[in-house]
């Protein structure tokens, strides 16, 4: 019988290891679960907002988009413009020689160029015109 009570009593504090083994193992289960959910919320709040800083980057990057658009459209005007006034200088300095004579008094017209009405001449007055 002893050795049934020794059997018992042994059986009984093993008994008792299984338990606190189990009640820390459940104790662990649960911080290892508050962890990995309270990882969960952090990984979603940083998902959130790395969304919301990339859909501001995107707006920002679109925003800068459409100033160099606008910034670009306006350089093409000035280049454009910067480009016409030197053809028109260019033209100029090549028809310089043919106009100089003319301009000096000594010459005609140079050929190629009709010469321009007197502002005069354009004019028409009603009171000729009622009188035709």
């Amino acid at each position: 019988m002893s050795s049934y009570l020794a059997q018992e009593v042994h059986l009984a504090r093993r008994h008792e290891e299984i338990l606190s083994q189990r009640s820390e193992l459940l104790q662990q289960m649960e911080t290892y679960l508050g962890d990995k959910k309270t990882k969960k919320t952090w990984q979603t709040q940083a998902a959130d907002a790395a969304h919301k800083r990339n859909a501001a980057l995107l707006n920002d990057i679109g925003a800068a988009e459409k100033k160099l658009q606008s910034r670009l459209c306006f350089l093409h005007h000035l280049f454009f413009l910067y480009l016409s006034q030197t053809l028109y200088w260019a033209s100029i300095k090549e028809s310089l020689p043919k106009w100089e004579q003319f301009l000096l008094g000594r010459a005609e017209v140079p050929v190629g160029f009709k010469k321009m009405k007197t502002a005069k001449q354009n004019i028409s007055y009603p009171e000729e015109d009622s009188q035709k």
